[in-house]
């Protein structure tokens, strides 16, 4: 994904062509899983964590990664759920809102959305009261 854009158009318009960035796709990827209820946070994958380490890759779409492959665009989400939540309807739901999001926004037509759980999340409410319980 070094610095590949992504042509909105093949014809040759008037006023000039429109390229999108991958890393304008990570961002309204992220931002559309976040909306989602259930997602705490969004969370790199270790791999990418690496790569920001070394300087490769801008941590703007953190927790997202784009694929630009031959056959199509394909986005992976890394998430970490709240606790309780049903995990397989807040993937399906995420994946149903990074993709209408960037469809409604790019016009992109994706490949493939995977979500990646890598992670569930208590509540710091609730873990504060179990400690209250446990010592009095």
């Amino acid at each position: 994904m070094e610095n590949h854009m992504i042509n909105m158009s093949d014809d040759k318009e008037e006023l000039g062509k429109v390229e999108i960035s991958p890393e304008v796709i990570e961002v309204i990827a992220g931002l559309a899983a976040t909306e989602v209820e259930g997602v705490a946070t969004m969370r790199g994958n270790f791999a990418a964590g690496v790569a920001e380490r070394l300087g490769r890759k801008s941590t703007h779409g953190k927790g997202v990664k784009v694929d630009l492959g031959e056959e199509g665009i394909i986005v992976d989400a890394f998430i970490v759920t709240n606790y309780g939540v049903s995990i397989p309807d807040v993937c399906r739901k995420i994946q149903e809102n990074i993709y209408q999001t960037l469809q409604n926004m790019t016009a992109i037509q994706l490949k493939e959305v995977n979500v990646h759980v890598v992670g569930v999340q208590f509540e710091q409410k609730n873990e504060a009261e179990l400690q209250k319980k446990e010592q009095g």
